[in-house]
C-alpha cells in the first residue's frame, strides 16, 4: 500500500475542530481562503505522494556518506529537494515581504505532516532551513536578513542549527565555542559541535550555520551565549558564495536511522562569522528556532505514525492468517480483534496527537495575527505538549505497525521496521521530551496555571453542549478535564521544584489524552448520528482515555520516593 495523503482528515480538522476558519478572518490570513488552502493542501499531497515518498527506502538503503570531505545524498535526494524549493514549500509561512507566502503555520504544519509521512529524512532539511528563516526575520540585522533570508526561502541556500557540543547536551551553557572579534564587524568562530542535521549536502549552492558560541566578555552559563551566521561558503559583494569558510565536517554519525539525513559533527577553526541578534542573547535568539522547531518535530512525529499505519493497514487488508470471527469475512488479520485493537489505536491517536499540533499552530497563527497575549500564552502551552505527545505517538505507532506485520515487520523488506528506526530520535532531538514535560511544568506554569485552566475551561464547556447526543462521552471528557484541573492546581502549588519534575512526563501525557478526548468529541459532534468518526472517538474516550487518571495519580507522587531509591538500589544485585 503506497503513501495517500490524508487530505480529508486535514480539511475534516480545520472545518470542524481545530478552528482554521478564526485564523481566515484576521486581516493578516484573510487571502488564505478555504479554496486556496485545499489547492494548496492538494499539490502537497501529490508532491508527498508522487516526489518523496519514492525515496523512502532509498534513503535508508543508501544513506549519505562523507566523501573527500563532502557529503554525497542519496540517489534523487537533489531533485526532490529542487521540487520542494522550486513549488515554494520552504518559505510556506515566511511574509510575503520577504519573499514567503505568507501562509497560516497551521497550513504549513499540515504541508511538513505530509512531507514527514513520505520522507522524513529528507523532509528535516526544509524544516531547519524553515526555522532559520523565522530566527533571521525576527533577530537578525538588515543587512544579514537581506542578504540571507531570499536564499532561504527559494532553497538556493539551506540553513542548519548548531547547539550541540560533546559536553554540552541539554546542558548549553556548557559550551566551549568561542568567538573572537576581528575588528571589522565579523568574528572567528572556533568550536566544535554535534548532531549537526544536514550539515552539509550536493545539492545547495551553500549551507548556513546559525552557530551559538562565546564573546571574551561572556558570563557563564547561558546569558552569556551569542548566536553567529557562518555560512559554508563567505558571500561576495553580489551576495554569491564565494571563498571557502574556515569549517569542515570531520565525520558523520552512523546511527539508528534517517540514514538518508546527514547527520555531522562540524569543525570552526577561525571561522568568519556575523552576529545575530544583541550579544550575550543567543539562547533568545535561537530559542526562536527552536520553538518553530518542536512544533516541527512533533509534526514528523505524527507523519511518521501516518506512514507507519497505512503500511500496517494494508498489510491487515491483506495478509490471511488463522480463523477469523467475522462472519462472512474475508479472512484477512484485521479481522481479528486484537489487530483490529492495534489498528484502532494507531488511528485514534494519530487523529488526537494531530489535532493537538495544529491547534497549537492555530494559536500561533492567531497570537501572531492579534497580538493577543492569551493566544500567545496557549501557543505556548501547547507547544511541549504538540512535540512530546506527537513524537511519543510517532513512536508508538511505529511499533505497532512492526507487530501488526508480525514476523514480517521484523524483516527489513517490508518497510515497517524503518519507521520505527527513524522516527525514534524525534523523541530525542529538539529537547528530549523529558525536557518538553520539564518545561511545561515549570515555565508553562509560571502564570499559576492559568492557560492551562482557560483551556480545560473550554474542553468543560464544549463538554457540557455535547451532553445531549452524547451524554456518557461527554460526561467522560468533562470528568477527565477535572481531574486534570486538580492536579494542575496541585503542581502549581508544589513549593519544591523538583515535586513537579518527579512527575512531569506522567502528567504532559495524561494533559495530551484529555485533550485527546476533547477533540474526538468535537470530531464526534461534527461527524452527524453514528458515523466513523464518532465510533472512533467512542473508542478513544471509553478505552484509552481512562489511562489519564494512573498517569494523574503518578504525577501527584511528588519526589521523595524517587530519591529513596538510593543509587545502591539501583544497581545490579
Amino acid at each position: 500500500m503506497s503513501y495517500r495523503a490524508p487530505l480529508a482528515d486535514f480539511a475534516f480538522l480545520f472545518d470542524h475542530v481545530v478552528g482554521l476558519a478564526q485564523v481566515q478572518e484576521t486581516e493578516l490570513f484573510a487571502e488564505a481562503t478555504p479554496d486556496l488552502v485545499q489547492a494548496i493542501l492538494s499539490e502537497a499531497g501529490k508532491l508527498g505522494e508522487e516526489v518523496l515518498a519514492p525515496l523512502q527506502r532509498v534513503g535508508d538503503i543508501e544513506g549519505a556518506v562523507l566523501e573527500n570531505g563532502a557529503v554525497r545524498t542519496p540517489a534523487g535526494f537533489g531533485e526532490a529537494y529542487r521540487a520542494i524549493a522550486e513549488g515554494g514549500w520552504i518559505g510556506m509561512s515566511a511574509s510575503p515581504e520577504i519573499g514567503g507566502m505568507g501562509l497560516p503555520q497551521a497550513v504549513a504544519t499540515a504541508v511538513n505532516d505530509i512531507m514527514s509521512s513520505a520522507c522524513l529524512s529528507l523532509q528535516l532539511n526544509p524544516l531547519m532551513s524553515q526555522g532559520q528563516i523565522e530566527a533571521l526575520e525576527h533577530h537578525a540585522s538588515d543587512d544579514i536578513k537581506a542578504l540571507y533570508l531570499p536564499r532561504l526561502i527559494s532553497g538556493e541556500w539551506n540553513g542548519t542549527m548548531n547547539l550541540t557540543e560533546p559536553q554540552a547536551g541539554s546542558d548549553v551553557g556548557a559550551l566551549r565555542s568561542r568567538a573572537e572579534p576581528n575588528g571589522d564587524g565579523t568574528y572567528a568562530i572556533t568550536g566544535q559541535k554535534i548532531f549537526i542535521s544536514w550539515a552539509d549536502n550536493d545539492f545547495t549552492a551553500n549551507t548556513c550555520h546559525l552557530v551559538l558560541a562565546r564573546l571574551p566578555d561572556g558570563a557563564p552559563g547561558t546569558k552569556g551565549i551569542s548566536l553567529f551566521m557562518v555560512p559554508k561558503f563567505i558571500p561576495d559583494a553580489d551576495g554569491n558564495p564565494g571563498g571557502r569558510n574556515s569549517l569542515k565536517v570531520v565525520s558523520l554519525e552512523h546511527k539508528m536511522g534517517l540514514h538518508g539525513s546527514p547527520t555531522a559533527v562540524m569543525q570552526y577553526d577561525g571561522a568568519t562569522g556575523w552576529l545575530v541578534g544583541a550579544p550575550h542573547a543567543g539562547m533568545r535568539a535561537m530559542f526562536t528556532m527552536m520553538n518553530n522547531a518542536r512544533l516541527g518535530v512533533g509534526v514528523q512525529g505524527i507523519g511518521q505514525a501516518e506512514g507507519a499505519y497505512q503500511l500496517a493497514l494494508g498489510y491487515a487488508l491483506e495478509r490471511k492468517q488463522g480463523r477469523t470471527p467475522v462472519q462472512g469475512g474475508t479472512g484477512a488479520i484485521v479481522e481479528h480483534a486484537d489487530v483490529r485493537r492495534m489498528l484502532a489505536a494507531m488511528k485514534a491517536d494519530i487523529f488526537a496527537a494531530r489535532a493537538i499540533a495544529l491547534s497549537c499552530a492555530v494559536a500561533i497563527d492567531m497570537a501572531r495575527a492579534t497580538g493577543d497575549d492569551g493566544w500567545r500564552a496557549r501557543a505556548a502551552l501547547l507547544t511541549p505538549i504538540a512535540k512530546a505527545f506527537g513524537t511519543d505517538v510517532g513512536c508508538e505507532v511505529a511499533q505497532l505497525g512492526v507487530q501488526v506485520h508480525g514476523g514480517m515487520g521484523y524483516i527489513e523488506e517490508t518497510g515497517a521496521a524503518q519507521f520505527s528506526r527513524d522516527v525514534r530520535v524525534t523523541a530525542i532531538y529538539e529537547g528530549t521530551n523529558g525536557i518538553q514535560a520539564m518545561d511545561l511544568v515549570a515555565r508553562k506554569m509560571m502564570d499559576g496555571g492559568e492557560a492551562a485552566c482557560r483551556l480545560l475551561d473550554e474542553v468543560q464547556s464544549h463538554a457540557e453542549a455535547a451532553r445531549g447526543r452524547l451524554p456518557d462521552l461527554a460526561t467522560a471528557v468533562w470528568d477527565s478535564a477535572e481531574s486534570l484541573r486538580e492536579t494542575t492546581e496541585w503542581l502549581v502549588g508544589r513549593d519544591e521544584l523538583n515535586d513537579r519534575f518527579a512527575g512531569a512526563v506522567p502528567y504532559l501525557r495524561a494533559f495530551a489524552r484529555v485533550l485527546g478526548g476533547y477533540f474526538h468529541l468535537r470530531a464526534a459532534m461534527a461527524d452527524g448520528e453514528g458515523g466513523g468518526r464518532t465510533r472512533l472517538a467512542a473508542f478513544y474516550i471509553r478505552r484509552i482515555l481512562p489511562e489519564h487518571a494512573a498517569l494523574l495519580t503518578h504525577a501527584r507522587a511528588g519526589a521523595e520516593g524517587l530519591y529513596t531509591l538510593t543509587t545502591d538500589d539501583l544497581a545490579v544485585q
